[in-house]
């Protein structure tokens, strides 16, 4: 199974940003009555902009041009009231701001939220198959830098374009009221600085696209790193990982230096055009004023509407660049949201059972710690089957890829409390029988029954709860020891924690450590050696208590004294119920039930360790080499 390189191939730029604007708007539909607060305040604070500029044209053909002659007191004390006037409505405004500012960022807060558990979710109910064509790092980003940008253009972006279409609005209606022919020369400037905006930041929106697709890429080769340490060391793997990094961190700063190059230039651009739109309409208006065609008040008045006009322009395109790479992240979260959950069909569950003295089967609410299958048939009854752990392979073909089979016609059995070994080289398809199992694949070809039930009838979550893993990569999580051994049971009391640590022979190790049971893991149980936390592993398969085992490399990782120390526990955790064993050490799976030796997808050996040390065949030349090991 292939796994995407590092370098995302996903992200693109958005086929269809309407669509993306529409879902947004979805989101925040559920805050109406807060967004009509918020329309309405900024409203008022557009208005309040334009309505104190209009009030300079009144003081100054009114009061400060009339008292320039001769001072009155009663022009002073009009003077003194419409400054206390427009003082008001600019405060007014001033208060709109900061409420609709206060109450956007409370919206786009609540929406990241929602957006975040939704993303999370998602997650949970993706297939396998998802996790292992997408990189770690490029799904991180998801809820970094893609939620970040989206959390920018809500709080701010939203609120200010609206703001900004408005005050052009009203800016507009009162620069044709005071000068038509002042408003022709200010839209045939903006008309120019719209056509910049629209050259530059075109040029801007791919890159900004191509930089968000090389961050993922350069946090998921850090991710890598990070995660290999020990490999990189090992190897003397340092040069050619930061040479690896370099080309990877080239590629983003390249795409970032564009990108934000093209958007860092438009700002000073419009500025200057700005400054000659306001030089071009004073020398136009100071004409007119000299010819008594306008007042000075309309003039100066007008001014500072061109000045006003221009300022929102200046906004919108300021935040052109946050709005790209919010659109760009929005597309990609709603690209996972829209992926395919993992589809379950069953409907066969898990119950907890009692069996009767006549030997009939019926369900109960409390644990008897009996399980039974509960099956409805399409005639309204309802059977009942013991949970045993009888598992059958029936002609099983399964690729990861349709035109690469990895198992090609698998055949084998387990009945109730057998050990079955699964031996043979890398890639020879021992893991991903172990997969089938757990329906983390379904098989297009042949079946896999479990107590006589086709697995695709039993529900995924009760399949998986009736089975219990012990991978050779240890997750451990941020938590208590105790924590960390009840995920195989979340209801397990204190005792029967201690109890399957004791079964693992963990307990004596726990006991030594600074807290106990208590003792808080981080960073995955860095705090632990390989062999510790392997332990662990093992002992939360045994609190769950599952009829059905699988050990894929558990006792790879510990080292053989601790081996000998774990194989009885490991004996009794397997004493009564079906277990898969993935191992290569012998020791693991001399005294297994049955061994199936695979290659290239099949079968070729099958036996008990002394039938197939007879054959001489593979497996005898796969136990010699590891006798020489030893």
């Amino acid at each position: 199974m292939s796994k995407m390189s590092i370098k995302s191939k996903v992200t693109r730029k958005p086929n269809d940003a309407l669509k993306t604007i529409k879902r947004i708007l979805a989101y925040l539909s559920e805050y109406k009555l807060s967004l009509i607060v918020v329309f309405i305040c900024i409203v008022l604070s557009a208005l309040a902009q334009v309505i104190g500029i209009s009030f300079l044209k009144v003081i100054t053909d009114n009061y400060l041009t009339p008292m320039l002659n001769e001072y009155d007191s009663t022009l002073m004390m009009g003077f003194i009231r419409i400054i206390i006037f427009m003082a008001a409505v600019f405060l007014i405004g001033a208060i709109s701001t900061y409420v609709f500012s206060r109450v956007m960022l409370r919206v786009s807060t609540k929406t990241l939220y929602n957006i975040r558990v939704q993303l999370f979710s998602k997650m949970q109910s993706l297939p396998i198959k998802y996790f292992d064509t997408h990189t770690h790092g490029d799904l991180m980003s998801l809820y970094t830098n893609d939620i970040d940008t989206l959390r920018q253009m809500l709080s701010n972006s939203v609120a200010n374009f609206i703001s900004a279409i408005i005050t052009i609005t009203g800016v507009f209606v009162m620069m044709v009221y005071f000068s038509w022919e002042l408003t022709l020369i200010v839209i045939l400037m903006i008309f120019i600085m719209l056509r910049t905006v629209k050259v530059v930041g075109g040029k801007s929106a791919s890159f900004f696209v191509k930089q968000q697709q090389e961050l993922g890429a350069v946090n998921g080769y850090i991710e890598e790193m990070i995660e290999g340490q020990k490999v990189v060391k090992v190897f003397s793997y340092e040069d050619q990982a930061k040479a690896n990094f370099k080309k990877l961190n080239d590629s983003l700063c390249e795409a970032a230096t564009s990108a934000n190059g093209f958007a860092n230039i438009l700002m000073p651009i419009l500025n200057n055009m700005s400054y000659v739109n306001y030089g071009v309409t004073a020398i136009a208006g100071g004409a007119m004023v000299l010819t008594g065609r306008l007042s000075l008040g309309v003039v100066v008045a007008f001014l500072q509407f061109t000045r006003t006009f221009s300022q929102p322009i200046s906004q919108i395109s300021q935040q052109l660049n946050v709005v790209l790479t919010a659109l760009a992240g929005a597309e990609r979260i709603f690209k996972v949201l829209d992926e395919k959950p993992e589809e379950d069909t069953g409907y066969v569950t898990l119950v907890n059972a009692k069996i009767l003295d006549n030997g009939e089967i019926i369900e109960v609410k409390e644990r008897t710690g009996v399980w039974a299958w509960k099956h409805p048939h399409k005639d309204g009854t309802v059977s009942y089957t013991q949970v045993k752990g009888d598992i059958v392979f029936d002609q099983v073909v399964f690729g990861y890829d349709e035109d690469e089979p990895v198992l090609k016609g698998i055949s084998l059995y387990a009945k109730p409390g057998q050990k079955i070994a699964l031996v043979g080289s890398t890639g020879a398809g021992k893991t991903t029988i172990t997969n089938l199992i757990n329906r983390f694949y379904d098989v297009p070809e042949g079946k896999i029954r479990y107590d006589g039930i086709n697995i695709n009838k039993i529900k995924k979550s009760d399949l998986r709860r009736s089975l219990s893993m012990v991978l050779q990569d240890t997750h451990l999580f941020t938590g208590t020891v105790m924590d960390n051994i009840r995920y195989g049971k979340l209801d397990a009391t204190d005792e029967e924690v201690i109890a399957a640590a004791k079964l693992a022979n963990a307990h004596t190790f726990i006991k030594h450590l600074p807290q106990g049971y208590d003792t808080v893991l981080t960073s995955d149980g860095h705090n632990l050696s390989q062999g510790q936390r392997q332990l662990l592993s093992i002992a939360r398969a045994a609190v769950a208590n599952p009829p059905v085992l699988i050990l894929d490399e558990a006792t790879s990782s510990i080292d053989t004294r601790t081996e000998r120390l774990i194989q009885k526990g490991m004996n009794r955790l397997m004493e009564g119920r079906t277990a898969f064993i993935i191992a290569h050490r012998l020791s693991t799976i001399r005294n297994s039930d049955a061994i199936m030796v695979l290659e290239h997808g099949e079968i070729i050996e099958r036996g008990n360790h002394e039938e197939l040390i007879e054959q001489k065949g593979r497996y005898y030349q796969l136990a010699s080499g590891m006798f020489e090991l030893s």
